[in-house]
Formats: C-alpha cells, structure tokens, sequence
C-alpha cells in the first residue's frame, strides 16, 4: 500500500471507551488510529514508527491549561500536523484560545461522524492551507429573518421569494443546494417566518444516523422493540408536534424509512417501532437535499416534498454578495468572547470575490474566522488570505475556477452598494413581482420598519403596501 493510502489518525483522550468507540466510527470511513491517553503517550506514538503515517491528531477534550503546551508539543514533533479540538458547545471562548493556541479547528459536540471525517478530509488534503474549514463559525451564527439574509442576486432573491411565499402555509418544502450553501439556515428562516414559529424547529440529519437507528430516531420506540430498547423513546416527529422538522440530506434515508415518512405526511399518524398503535402529529417537514431527488428516492415522497421547491445558489455564482456577507461575518464575529471588531479592506475581498469556494458560505464563513483569529490590526487585507490564492491555482479539481463578474458588478459589491438585480443569468428580465419584492425590502430595511415611511417613500398608501406584503410573501419584521 502506498503511503499516501495509510490514513491514521492520532487520538487523544483519556477515556479507554472513548478511544475505543472511536476507532470503530474512524474504521467504517477508512482511517486507522493511534490512542493515546495522556500528552507523553501522544508524542511516544507521533515519534514512533507509525508516526510517519499520521495524517490528522484529534484532541477529545480541550483543556484550557494543558491544552496549549499539547498542541504546542506537537506542532514541533510534527509542524504541518492538522490539529483539530473537541470541546462543549457553546464553548467559544475555550474554542478562539485553542485556535490561538495553534489549532488547526475547532469541533463542537456533539459532533456527527460525517462533519468530523469531512474536517480531518479537509485537513488532511495537502493542497488546501490547514484551518479553512472551521465549523464552530457556524455555531456563532444567530437565527436570521428571511428579509435579513444577504444576498442581491436573482437567483437567491428568487428562492427568497418562493420560501416567503410558502412559509406560512403547511405543505412541505424542499431547499436543494451544494453543501455548505446555506440550507439550514434558510429552513430556520422558513420557520420563523411561518405559522408555526412558536413551536419547535428539530432537526435530524439523516446522513449522521445508521439505517438501523433511523425509524427508532424519527418514529420513535416502545421497550422490547429491538435489542438494547429498555425504555420507551418518542421519535422526533412527535418532538416536532406543532412546529417544524428539518430532514437534513432527506436523500439518505432507507426506502422503507421513506414509505413510512410518506404514509405519516398523509395520515398524521406515526407509528412508533415496535408498536401497534399510532399518535397523530401536526408537523411541517422541511427537507435538504445537495442535489434533486433521484430515481432511486420514493416517487411519491419525492413528489409530495416538492409541492415547493426552494433552489439555493452557489456561492461562486453569487460572488457579489461575498463582500455584504464578509462584512456581516465579521461584524457577528465582534460580538463573541475573545474577539474584536474588525474591518475588510478592498484588496481582501476582491481576493476572495476571485475564489470559487468549492465549500459556499460555510467554507467562508470559516476562512473569516480562521483569519479574525489571527489578525494582529483592525483590518484584514489581502495577506491574510494567502491561502485563498494558493488554493485558486488547483483549477483541476471541481468548482475552483474564478468566479465571473463584471467590472461594474465587481465595484459595485466593493463599495457596499445595496442591489436590485434587473437581468437573470441567462440575459433575461426578472419577472417584476420579484423586482418589486426587492424594492420593498430593501426600502423596509432602509427605513428600519417604519411602515409609514416606507409607503410615503414608495408613493403609495399603508394599505396598499400591507396588501403587497401579503401577496408577496414579506415578513413587516424586516
């Protein structure tokens, strides 16, 4: 075997069982593991003959004390080494001092198999600068309104304007978009903006759960129901009574997992595993997908999730927003512990307007975060993404080419300027309801909600606006 095929990870943590459980989660995607219960055993092991082999270290529980000299440790055995954290959620004060320390990331528990894999893929991946994906940004972000989420170009004004439209009735809706493009976000936002926002929004990622756990977690489980089933377990469609339930890549699930998600849409009855009996719910389903539903999904299912279908652009195809979403990043970034207010200068984020961010807003939202951690000014320049340009020049591999925009597009994003897109991609006019829709939310936010002034600027009366509002589907909490 190649070296290049050894794919070992170095485990530190102090718990036996975890270690154990660990290295049966890492085996399933491929990667062997080094454990180690204490710093001195972790170096023993990074020195030794396997330590060659060694492409990521995962520290399981970040101590604030120990931590530091640890990282420190093996950043001088092994200098290129990704070092990525576990710590609590919530814990962002512990997460900016272990990025500080030397970190490579930062992962908050309770993490899914999968994000942990595609981080130690990230990271392990010699052309990309270590750092670039640092998931914890994403815990920082607060809940948004659909009318403050940020973008100006048709395509994501387009989807804004069918998940407002769709977000106070009750039939399902399906957001598709490349990972990273924001899908949770927007499903959030759909929520709060329905008749349903007082009621829970939960979530279940379908890919992170075994086909074996999958009914037991949506359905629920009465004891006896399968080997290990003590006690009795409400399912998330009953956790979700009266609100949401995001299925987080629907595509994963099993088949027969996919009848019986169908037969609960048509009958408002779940059936816990394992049970003859059934309860009724009352939940709205909000489903994410990376691409459109195969052959291979439920057709009925697949036809009953796309009464509305909500397409979420890329990044690169709206790289004239990345300036208004760079400044927005950071500004949220201020406000954690251990941070400070930061601007972007006009170097840096025509650097970053030039990149086709293969990993959308996520993958921006943590090269901001990597970089705010590391800004000795108040300014981030173009330096402080050299990793941006060096990653451009891998165009071989899939969404890395440079982005495409005009010149006046480009000045126009740089400067801040708030706007209105009149043409779609493709050469053609937007149609003028969505225009429309554009003006008056940009006016609502302009005026900061004062619905007077928003109808005397626009030339017509408060009922005429609040009658537009509702046909076209905009919250007045703008």
């Amino acid at each position: 075997m190649r070296d290049e095929e050894v794919r070992s990870l170095l485990l530190v943590d102090a718990d036996a069982g975890e270690r154990r459980h660990m290295t049966a989660i890492a085996a399933r995607a491929g990667w062997s593991v080094l454990g180690a219960a204490c710093a001195e055993a972790a170096l023993g092991l990074l020195q030794g003959p396997h330590g060659r082999e060694v492409r990521a270290a995962i520290l399981a529980n970040w101590d604030g004390v120990e931590g530091p000299a640890l990282v420190a440790a093996l950043r001088h055995t092994a200098p290129d080494l990704p070092v990525i954290v576990l710590g609590e959620a919530g814990s962002i004060g512990l997460a900016v001092d272990a990025m500080r320390a030397g970190a490579s990331d930062f992962l908050a528990k309770p993490v899914a198999p999968e994000r942990m894999f595609e981080a130690l893929t990230a990271h392990a991946d010699r052309r990309r600068a270590h750092g670039e994906l640092a998931p914890l940004s994403e815990k920082m972000a607060p809940a948004l309104s659909l009318e403050k989420l940020i973008g100006a170009a048709p395509d994501f004004r387009n989807a804004l304007a069918v998940a407002a439209k769709a977000a106070r009735n009750r039939l399902p809706i399906l957001i598709i978009g490349e990972p990273g493009s924001g899908k949770e976000t927007f499903a959030r936002a759909i929520h709060m903006a329905s008749l349903r926002a007082r009621g829970p929004l939960v979530t279940v990622d379908c890919k992170a759960v075994g086909a074996n756990a999958i009914d037991s977690i949506l359905f629920g489980h009465v004891p006896g129901a399968f080997p290990g089933a003590f006690t009795e377990q409400a399912g998330r469609l009953v956790e979700a009574d009266g609100g949401t339930l995001l299925l987080d890549d629907v595509s994963e699930l099993p088949t027969e997992t996919q009848r019986k998600l169908d037969r609960m849409l048509a009958t408002g009855e779940v059936r816990p595993v394992g049970c003859n009996g059934s309860n009724s719910v009352d939940v709205r389903i909000i489903a994410s997908s990376s691409t459109p539903l195969g052959e291979t999904f439920d057709g009925v299912l697949a036809e009953r999730l796309s009464a509305t279908t909500v397409l979420l652009p890329a990044l690169r195809d709206r790289c004239g927003d990345i300036p208004a979403l760079a400044r927005h990043m950071l500004g949220r970034l201020s406000d954690e512990p251990g941070m400070h207010s930061l601007s972007i200068g006009n170097d840096a984020l025509a650097v970053l307007m030039r990149y086709g961010w293969p990993g959308n807003v996520r993958q921006l939202s943590g090269v901001l975060f990597r970089a705010a951690l590391q800004a000795d000014g108040r300014t981030l320049t173009a330096e402080d993404f050299p990793h941006i340009a060096i990653q451009s020049r891998f165009s071989g591999r899939r969404n890395d080419g440079a982005t495409d925009i005009g010149k006046a597009s480009t000045d126009a994003a740089l400067a801040g300027a708030s706007q209105v897109m009149l043409y779609l991609q493709d050469g053609n006019l937007r149609s003028l309801e969505n225009i429309e829709a554009d003006i008056i939310r940009l006016a609502i936010g302009h005026y900061r909600g004062r619905m007077t002034e928003v109808a005397r600027r626009l030339g017509i009366g408060r009922s005429t606006l609040y009658r537009k509002l509702g046909e076209l589907g905009i919250d007045t909490a703008a």
